[in-house]
């Protein structure tokens, strides 16, 4: 019996498109025939078997098929009535393929694993800053060279002084800054800050000074001069053999141990200044000063490096000449220190690592100083002008030669508060 449609032979295949031709050319729509759909069984016998194409549906009044729906309309095709899935449950909420719902988002776990990636980013952070700003500290000062030292007090003293260095300047800078091209290196400004358990003091020490050269060990040499009884203005010992005699003279005439060294020249000073986005100040006066370059109008303003160096500078066109420029540098460090303290410094990376960068850039401390004492120092420069904390030049009692002569009772009183980490009662010029 021929079971291929309307006569159809396998040998009819042979050359034509369709299950198993090998033509390269489709058959017509001519020669086409039309393959029967569900052809009735002829008469007095059985259907014949379909092959080839099955049974296909067709539309009625286009509203969907005609006796053809496979299960897609009752939901048959995922095993259930009404479309569900074998659990009896429709396609949401459901496990894939499963009965069981899907378990609910562990909130607590991805809280706890959020956490611990936030908390480890922070302490790598932390750790690589630390490390990189340590980097930075230029420990240059070797204290150990000092001799015949006082004995340790309660508290921390560190002597913080600002040198004319212009190192690392350019010629622009040099003019810009009106800081000349001198040679070498002198001390502009020399404080001592106090810290311990009460409020920070910050005494000036005026450069003009009168003070003892004592017996020393040169720095580079390592030579020991033995002192004469020698009186000089105290930026001397500085220019004689460098920070090492500074301190030992210091020493010296006070009787107060100096636990800790800092310097800035004046380049590190006007970038510091300029990265933190200027510090605002209340100037007392108009001051114009040609050799230092200031000429600030009165009032409330926010200077920038420049104009801060030449604010901090300026001795010729203050009354009080060295003691009134020394209570301005007290001012402008306790104000500058409580810019950088600030929230919208410290939590903020674009400003606090340029900040950190120009400031430890351009400092030069003793071998023992660490960051945290660092820190410590800038807070107390911060508290000098808050609450209890008190600022003062050291005490005169007139002058000799040009030399300013300390009042040698009330230092003796003020170095025993300094050394017993008292209140200081002092008060200076």
């Amino acid at each position: 019996m021929n079971d291929w449609p309307q006569g159809w032979s396998d040998d009819d295949r042979g050359n034509r498109y369709g299950r198993g031709s090998a033509g390269a050319q489709p058959e017509s729509a001519r020669v086409m025939r039309q393959v029967r759909r569900g052809p009735a069984a002829p008469p007095g016998g059985r259907p014949a078997p379909q092959y080839g194409v099955p049974q296909q549906p067709s539309y009625v009044d286009g509203q969907g098929y005609d006796g053809y729906d496979s299960g897609y309309n009752t939901g048959q095709v995922y095993g259930g009535p009404g479309g569900r899935g074998p659990g009896g449950h429709g396609g949401h909420g459901d496990g894939y393929g499963g009965g069981a719902p899907r378990p609910a988002p562990d909130w607590r776990r991805r809280i706890k694993v959020t956490s611990i990636t936030l908390v480890t980013v922070l302490v790598v952070t932390l750790v690589g800053t630390y490390f990189w700003a340590d980097s930075k500290l230029n420990r240059e000062v070797d204290l150990s060279k000092v001799i015949d030292r006082p004995e340790a007090g309660e508290g921390t003293n560190y002597l913080i002084v600002g040198s004319d260095s212009r190192a690392g300047m350019t010629d622009e800078q040099k003019k810009n800054l009106h800081t000349g091209s001198a040679e070498g290196k002198r001390t502009d400004s020399m404080m001592i800050l106090h810290t311990g358990g009460g409020a920070p003091t910050l005494i000036s020490l005026p450069r003009d000074s009168d003070v003892e050269i004592p017996t020393f060990v040169g720095s580079e040499s390592g030579k020991t001069y033995q002192g004469t009884g020698r009186h000089v203005k105290l930026n001397a010992a500085y220019a004689e053999d460098g920070p090492e005699l500074l301190v030992r003279t210091v020493e010296f005439n006070t009787g107060l141990r100096i636990d800790h060294y800092v310097e800035i020249g004046f380049a590190g000073f006007a970038n510091i200044v300029d990265a933190v986005g200027g510090v605002e100040m209340d100037i007392p006066q108009d001051i114009k000063d040609s050799k230092s370059g200031a000429d600030l109008k009165k009032g409330k303003q926010v200077l920038d490096g420049q104009q801060a160096l030449a604010f901090v500078r300026t001795r010729y066109a203050l009354a009080g000449s060295d003691l009134d420029r020394t209570k301005n540098q007290q001012k402008f460090l306790s104000a500058l220190a409580s810019q950088v303290a600030t929230p919208g410094t410290v939590l903020n990376p674009f400003k606090l690592y340029p900040t950190m960068g120009a400031g430890l850039d351009s400092l030069v401390v003793d071998k023992d100083m660490s960051l945290f004492g660092l820190a410590d120092m800038f807070w107390a420069m911060k508290g000098v002008s808050g609450g209890d904390g008190k600022s003062m030049n050291m005490p005169l009692a007139g002058s000799s030669g040009g030399n300013l002569l300390w009042d040698k009772e009330k230092v003796k009183t003020l170095v025993e508060q300094l050394k017993n980490d008292e209140k200081v009662t002092v008060s200076g010029d």
